[in-house]
């Protein structure tokens, strides 16, 4: 499998990256616009609010691929704490305190602020100017 889906990996996580952005982007949009669906928006100097805030501006830097470390970074933290305030009380398994979208999302995060922006970003042509001495 590695020779024949291995070629394509960087696209793949670029594509990873681009959707898992989009809809942590749509959580932010639903807290503080209520779109898309029904729910009213959050008062947004509240903690709901600032999540909404960095779920949305997170998600969409993280789309761009612009500050992508750090804003995956923040966005796996505030997953973390969501998870431990909202879920874990009621439940040690994610499954049962309807928590695994926001254990997921931690995760996910996680692993694309290790990583870092890959291809199809704005990181990436900055990070090699960088290298050749040309962006500071």
């Amino acid at each position: 499998m590695d020779k024949f889906l291995g070629k394509y990996s960087s696209y793949f996580y670029a594509i990873l990256r681009i959707v898992a952005g989009l809809l942590f982007a749509m959580h932010g949009s639903q807290k503080l616009f209520g779109w898309p669906g029904d729910k009213p928006p959050v008062e947004i100097a509240s903690l709901m609010g600032f999540a909404g805030i960095i779920e949305l501006v997170g998600g969409l830097l993280i789309v761009i691929g612009l500050l992508t470390s750090w804003a995956a970074f923040i966005a796996s933290g505030e997953m973390a704490f969501a998870y431990f305030m909202a879920h874990a009380s009621s439940s040690p398994f994610p499954i049962l305190n309807q928590g695994e979208t926001a254990l997921l999302f931690c995760f996910l995060f996680l692993y694309i602020a290790a990583h870092g922006a890959g291809i199809w970003s704005v990181d990436g042509p900055r990070r090699s100017l960088n290298n050749v001495g040309l962006y500071t």
